[in-house]
């Protein structure tokens, strides 16, 4: 268990405080995260990393010197909003463009390809390798759908290298890719891990049992089976990545770095026992072992369990790899020791408000009204929404509503009351959900108000066909960013409906309160028909079966949400027609 917090849900940011305040001569903090605090020669490609935290030293204890020049870090195991991955890049940039590498999470996945399709936007090239070494999270044959575990660090360090030899954007790309290749984990756990302020962990695992490919956030693993002894232990994790070795690698003289990750709780001195035997076998294999790594590399807090990886290497990879290193939690070789870098100024001031029209004034009072009914449904139900992504998902959908709604009313209040119309206060509402919830639905939320804001307008009052229009141009969205359809159990398929329903209500004449209320009442009936589908996205996509008969928890806080709004505007607040 997780034992020492203030507040749950300060907890990442006072983590990244303490983790600055200790770490001064290899990192500073910048919005969003943290940088090399050391000169950066101008000219060379900034490697940013990053994802949820939770999972330290991953990510920012793997920038320094030889290693990354930032890491995004969001919060517990949530993807860093796309705010937030864009602040660090910029802060990392330092003119060659800006590589970025994380773990293959559909969360991640998303933010950081916005924020590369933001630098793109203004004139800074960027590109992506996500990491996909985890062979039991999918079939050699969907090896792009694989998550990324602890072999992060050979990609991340690989790609760095890249970057101090010189490489361009597109060296240090085809490195990275040539890693990721040649990078095969697999791994076991004997507990789950509970969050600060959690009365239950995230997930568990049977008392006396081992899960056998179990993920980092509990995506369920392949097989459970009773524990085993340290050398049978050993030889699981051996056999299983033999037994899928890169394209190209003959096993018999290949050279092969071994890591055993540790998950959280597992002692080193068991860590060294199992090592033991799988130094054995590898060589029994006629394997060369180089610079063997047994320790925390990927965490998952307190979860008890353990990870091997073999990563293959050819010259070039081998020669990269003797690039020293110099980070917080990772050190390798001797590095010649750069001067400290002077602390940009960075401008986190928002752009002032230009204020509505005296009609739209008062229809950002009704967002406003939303934006709090949106609050306090997500406090009534964050719990059961936690508990229904635990079995469907991994279990951080209420606490990640929770963060994102309550962000969006701060920022919709202080516009409203800055005299702002209703485009700009759900403009500005839209932006904080999806910086501060981060993950999927902070992104995917939004996207949906962005889209109504601009429908709604600083002037005027909008109709029912003015929301309609922004609903849907909100799940067209939705569906271009997320890439899921309806029928893969994922939001879309409560606001698919509700849009649908809510266009066809007031194009026939229905006033707001009518046709939301309508829309709503489809959006409630589509998410609770959810607990019949398999889902197909995300990381739900990994629970297969075991998410039958639960719903998904995003269509049903989508068709909470909405039902309470319909109540809302049916109460006679509403200003739209």
């Amino acid at each position: 268990m997780t034992r020492l917090w203030n507040d749950p849900a300060d907890f990442a940011d006072e983590m990244i405080d303490g983790f600055v305040a200790a770490n001064a001569r290899s990192v500073r903090r910048v919005p969003g995260g943290v940088v090399r605090s050391t000169v950066v020669p101008e000219g060379q490609v900034a490697v940013v990393i990053g994802g949820g935290s939770g999972h330290y030293p991953a990510f920012g204890g793997m920038v320094g010197q030889g290693l990354a020049h930032g890491a995004a870090m969001g919060n517990l195991f949530a993807s860093p909003s796309t705010q937030q991955i864009h602040a660090v890049a910029k802060a990392a940039d330092r003119g060659a463009g800006v590589f970025f590498s994380y773990g293959n999470y559909a969360g991640d996945v998303l933010n950081f390809d916005a924020a590369q399709e933001r630098l793109h936007a203004e004139g800074i090239e960027a590109a992506t390798v996500t990491v996909t070494d985890d062979i039991s999270s999918a079939a050699p044959a969907e090896k792009h759908k694989r998550r990324g575990i602890a072999g992060d660090l050979t990609v991340f360090r690989s790609a760095a290298a890249a970057a101090e030899r010189g490489d361009d954007l597109a060296g240090v790309t085809a490195v990275a890719v040539k890693a990721n290749e040649r990078t095969r984990s697999f791994g076991v756990a004997f507990t789950g891990c509970t969050l600060p302020g959690a009365p239950e962990p995230l997930f568990t695992v049977p008392a006396g049992r081992m899960a056998v490919g179990l993920g980092i956030h509990g995506e369920p693993g392949i097989d459970e089976t009773g524990i085993p002894t340290a050398d049978e232990l050993a030889a699981l994790l051996v056999g299983r990545l033999l037994a899928e070795v890169p394209d190209g690698v003959d096993v018999a003289g290949a050279r092969v770095i071994p890591i055993l990750n540790g998950l959280g709780s597992l002692k080193y001195e068991e860590m060294f026992v199992v090592y033991r035997r799988i130094a054995q076998l590898l060589e029994e294999a006629g394997v060369e072992i180089v610079d063997p790594h047994v320790g925390e590399y990927c965490t998952s807090f307190d979860m008890a369990g353990t990870s091997l990886t073999l990563f293959w290497l050819d010259d070039e990879l081998a020669e990269l790899w003797e690039t020293p290193v110099d980070a917080p939690a990772y050190r390798r070789g001797s590095v010649a020791v750069a001067a400290q870098a002077e602390a940009a100024d960075i401008d986190t001031t928002e752009d002032p408000i230009v204020p509505g029209d005296a009609d739209s004034q008062a229809v950002a009072q009704t967002v406003r009204a939303a934006l709090q009914t949106i609050a306090d449904t997500v406090d009534a139900n964050v719990e059961e929404l936690g508990r229904i992504d635990a079995i469907a998902g991994d279990g951080d959908h209420g606490i990640g509503m929770q963060r994102g709604s309550h962000a969006a009313l701060a920022a919709g209040i202080r516009a409203a009351d800055a005299g702002a119309g209703a485009r700009t206060t759900l403009a500005r509402a839209a932006d904080a959900w999806a910086d501060k919830a981060g993950g999927t639905s902070g992104a995917l939320w939004g996207v949906i108000l962005n889209a109504v804001a601009l429908r709604l307008g600083d002037e005027g009052r909008p109709d029912a066909q003015a929301v309609a229009s922004g609903i849907a141009d909100g799940a067209r969205g939705v569906q271009a960013h997320g890439k899921a359809e309806v029928g893969d159990k994922t939001l879309v398929d409560a606001l698919v409906p509700f849009s649908s329903e809510l266009t066809t209500a007031a194009d026939g004449g229905a006033g707001l309160p009518d046709a939301w209320t309508a829309a709503a009442a489809a959006a409630t009936r589509a998410a609770d028909a959810t607990a019949d589908l398999l889902p197909r996205m995300g990381r739900a996509r990994t629970h297969g079966e075991h998410a039958i008969g639960t719903p998904d928890p995003g269509a049903i806080s989508l068709a909470l949400i909405a039902t309470r709004i319909g109540e809302l505007l049916a109460s006679g607040k509403d200003t739209a027609s």
